[in-house]
């Protein structure tokens, strides 16, 4: 059973994938610290690139199936157009200043 994003723990998580599934781009990169960066599967990827291509260009969406590490650490079922549906685990780094550092995705 999928947690309803608002009942996210993190506030910035919840804001990350309201905006993930609502395709809000300026939302999104406003969540993000000057020099965020990712990895996708233990890779570190160009950030730009692979918010273009795995979230807005191909429809990204998150439901949430789980949350562990104060709302900081999900598992997901991870949607988009390109690969279709995967298990998923998400984790975030958020600075003090309430902006995500670096997020890390990967297959579940």
């Amino acid at each position: 059973m999928a947690i309803k994003p608002d009942k996210l723990s993190d506030p910035v998580v919840r804001a990350f994938v309201n905006a993930v599934n609502s395709h809000d781009r300026e939302g999104f990169m406003s969540l993000l610290s000057l020099g965020a960066t990712m990895a996708d599967d233990g890779r570190d990827r160009n950030l730009a690139d692979w918010i273009e291509r795995e979230i807005f260009a191909s429809n990204g969406h998150m439901e949430v199936d789980s949350e562990s590490d104060g709302g900081r650490t999900l598992h997901a079922r991870y949607r988009n157009d390109t690969y279709g549906e995967m298990k998923t685990q998400w984790h975030f780094t958020v600075d003090d200043g309430g902006q995500i550092s670096r997020f890390e995705t990967g297959q579940a």
